[in-house]
């Protein structure tokens, strides 16, 4: 009975070629998507589960309580002392290691290259399971020049991978007195799997400064700490023992912060579970770990492949349903020959099974070449055949059963149902209103005009982001960095840059973001970001003066007395009038300085976060990290060719790099162009599948109406009514999904607007765009085949029965 069974369904689909492909083709795409992901999320959920000694990896993280009790701040980054002070007195952990990510400069030859390096202790591959290809991982890091090396990074400097007691030169890029010392490679690494929080290439043994060995050191912090516990051990206990040890070794430190930085807040030290660390949106991959994503970001994706995923299964169901009518009469002739409902059910959902099949097949190679597009827009490194597990597979197969059991169940129950009498009579009338296939074909333009709404809302707030007024000109504007640059360095720098004409202005400043606290108003803390600069920074960056003046080099004063600060400074401080403010480094002693101008706000951030109080010195004691230099538009070429020479013969064993400024503040916002793109192809996706099933029951209706659409050509109607009259009824459907789409969108890209500061307000355009774009691609699919039918000879159409 199977074989016949099959054999039915075979011939049915091949009978309905259009049917077949347009259901085929709309399942493979939904379940294409399902199965990306899947890979995705497995990918997501098994992030940092192939080390053997989890689930007892933990990172020490700790929480600032001020005295009112409130929680200030989280942290996963520690400084030196927790691993050696918590280890040496808890039993339950069984070995730590520090890590954290350096950059040291490389000298390969007379070339020197600055190289990002990870640091760590000698328990390092006693706890992580990296696999060392040569070198034994319990001494690798035993020694102090002792370094371990990716296979990667072997083939590149040696030209091979059996590079074990050869020799590197390195240096530390921030101490300008440092000097190239030799380390030997005593291991070579197996690249790190790419589901890793961990991802190195050269990894030194973690120096420890005696500075930060001291009492003071529990309140520094630079690094993660990762411990390994007995198993079974008790997190909550082992955290309990470890603020005990932190009470009792940091008390006397504790009472020298208090006094010394006016510092009340209490530490409180716990546990994060390592495989907890890629999805924790609080406590983060960062300083030496990279990869870290957020629950959202699978939630999102998973919501698509469902929305594709549905309107797939509406496509089978609509299309089945409508061409019940076709088959009614066999449906007829089958049950008056004996066969039961439940045959009838079963021949039914057979043909889903087919169908389903074909589609699942098909979906399998669509992935395969989507594949290496889809990392691209997920950041991600997938592949079927690492991902190809037990779990995979048997979701997989269930994904396959759930989809031809949610695609044909109900079809397959209606169907079996009719009754005989009436289909061989040719009295049967399907449903009347047919309420079902109309809600289907509106939740389907719902989905997709509200993904269409969303992706539009992106663009939008990804132009803006993009697009808008920074406070200063970022065009024909590029920084390069050397560490530790002093004064004479810096003006000898600038004055050879000058003498090429293609190059406008130079400054120097601080490297990265720096950070602190002052005292103002006799007694009020401010934080603020606090910048060294050069006196001709605001002309460089082009930054109007509000109020007062500039910093100048030929003023002595100005660089130990006097500062600028920004709009947000004043307004954050409550200044009505502030020149002439006083602002107190007060644990520095006898460091205070006068405000002698106010710059206007710019966004020296990303557009992600608010302009914060900005203050700018020319400090002598405070070193230089970068240079940004302004040239002349259309001599990129001549401007660094000039810069890259300039800056070697001055710093032959510094390694010398460029960045334009307009290209790094675009690649700040890659998060939101990927999940713009990803958006966009999730729209089209929607779009085309709904479509495609909206041409299959526009070619099902026409086929229903052939006879009145002649006789109606007969009494004189014209293409143009006719076409209207067999459209009418789907851009009606279209329209009132609209009634369900926007108020759900609005409120989604509402919320998703409220992470950013500065956001686009959601307008009328976007949904009116939504709106005419939707019922645009409806007519035109529904037109096709309704022109199509309205051409056709009445003769011909009143002839057949």
């Amino acid at each position: 009975m199977l074989k016949n069974y099959l054999k039915i369904a075979l011939r049915t689909l091949a009978q309905s070629k259009v049917y077949s492909v347009i259901n085929i083709t709309g399942l493979s795409i939904g379940l294409a998507a399902a199965m990306l992901i899947m890979l995705y999320t497995k990918d997501e959920v098994s992030y940092d589960g192939f080390h053997v000694n989890n689930p007892n990896i933990y990172r020490i993280t700790f929480k600032s309580v001020n005295p009112a009790g409130v929680l200030e701040n989280r942290s996963a980054i520690t400084g030196y002392l927790p691993g050696p002070k918590f280890s040496a007195a808890t039993p339950e952990i069984e070995a730590f290691t520090r890590f954290h990510q350096h950059r040291n400069d490389l000298k390969v030859g007379d070339q020197v290259t600055s190289q990002e390096v990870h640091q760590a202790d000698r328990d390092f591959f006693k706890i992580f399971s990296f696999r060392l290809l040569s070198g034994n991982p319990l001494t690798a890091l035993s020694q102090p020049r002792s370094v371990v090396i990716s296979e990667e990074t072997a083939e590149k400097h040696f030209g091979t991978v059996n590079a074990l007691g050869k020799t590197m030169l390195f240096k530390d890029a921030f101490d300008e007195n440092a000097a190239f010392e030799p380390f030997t490679v005593t291991g070579v690494a197996a690249k790190c799997p790419q589901n890793s929080s961990i991802q190195f290439e050269i990894l030194q043994p973690l120096p420890v400064p005696e500075s930060q060995m001291q009492g003071e050191a529990w309140f520094n912090s630079s690094l993660n700490t990762f411990v390994k516990l007995t198993p079974g051990a008790d997190t909550t206990a082992v955290s309990a023992t470890m603020n005990r040890i932190y009470q009792s070794d940091a008390r006397d430190a504790m009472k020298a912060v208090a006094e010394k930085y006016g510092l009340k807040n209490k530490q409180y030290y716990a546990l994060q579970p390592f495989t907890a660390i890629h999805l924790d949106p609080q406590l983060a991959a960062e300083n030496g770990l990279v990869n870290g994503s957020k629950p959202l970001f699978s939630y999102v994706l998973s919501g698509i492949a469902l929305f594709i995923m549905l309107i797939a299964c509406i496509n089978f169901v609509n299309l089945t349903v409508a061409r019940s009518l076709k088959r009614a009469k066999e449906i007829g002739v089958r049950k008056v020959v004996g066969g039961g409902r439940y045959q009838l059910a079963a021949q039914f959902l057979g043909e889903s099974f087919v169908l389903c099949f074909a589609a699942f097949v098909l979906a399998i190679l669509l992935v395969e070449s989507v594949l290496p597009t889809f990392n691209n827009l997920a950041n991600k490194a997938l592949s079927l055949s690492y991902l190809f597990d037990w779990q995979l597979i048997a979701a997989y197969i269930a994904l396959f059963i759930l989809t031809a059991l949610l695609a044909g169940f109900y079809p397959a129950v209606v169907l079996s149902g009719y009754d005989p009498v009436k289909t061989l009579y040719s009295r049967f009338n399907f449903s009347g209103r047919n309420y079902l296939q109309k809600t289907l074909v509106v939740v389907q333009f719902a989905l997709a005009s509200f993904l269409i709404i969303v992706t539009l809302t992106m663009r939008s707030q990804f132009n803006f982001l993009t697009n808008m007024e920074l406070g200063y000109d970022d065009r024909n504007l590029l920084s390069i960095e050397k560490q530790n640059l002093t004064r004479p360095e810096a003006k000898l720098l600038t004055e050879e840059l000058l003498k090429n004409h293609s190059i406008t202005a130079v400054s120097p400043k601080n490297g990265g973001q720096w950070g602190t606290t002052a005292r103002i108003n006799g007694g009020t803390d401010i934080e603020f970001s606090y910048e060294t600069v050069g006196a001709n920074y605001l002309s460089v960056l082009k930054i109007p003066l509000l109020q007062g003046r500039k910093l100048s080099g030929a003023l002595a004063t100005d660089s130990t007395k006097a500062i600028l600060v920004n709009e947000t400074f004043v307004k954050k401080a409550g200044w009505k009038k502030p020149l002439g403010q006083v602002v107190d480094f007060w644990y520095n002693p006898g460091e205070q300085y006068t405000v002698v101008g106010v710059v206007k706000d710019y966004h020296f951030q990303s557009l992600t976060s608010n302009i914060r109080p900005q203050l700018f010195t020319m400090k002598p004691g405070n070193v230089f990290g970068k240079v940004l230099i302004r040239i002349k538009p259309g001599t990129e070429s001549a401007s660094l060719g000039h810069i890259g020479k300039t800056f070697r013969k001055l710093f032959p064993l510094v390694p010398y790099s460029y960045q334009f400024i307009d290209e790094a503040n675009v690649k700040s916002y890659e998060s939101e162009a990927k999940w713009k793109q990803i958006m966009l192809f999730g729209a089209v996706l929607t779009i085309f599948i709904s479509c495609i099933g909206l041409f299959g029951l526009a070619t099902l209706a026409a086929e229903r109406r052939t006879k009145e659409i002649g006789i109606r050509k007969v009494l004189g109607a014209s293409v143009a009514g006719i076409v209207t009259l067999l459209s009418s009824d789907f851009v009606k459907l279209v329209a009132l999904s609209f009634v369900v789409s926007f108020p759900a969108a609005y409120y989604a890209m509402q919320k998703w607007l409220e992470n950013y500061p500065y956001k686009v307000e959601i307008s009328a355009w976007i949904f009116l765009s939504a709106s005419a774009l939707s019922l645009v691609i409806a007519l035109c699919t529904v037109s096709f085949q309704s022109v199509r039918t309205a051409l056709m000879n009445p003769v011909k159409s009143l002839r057949s029965e």
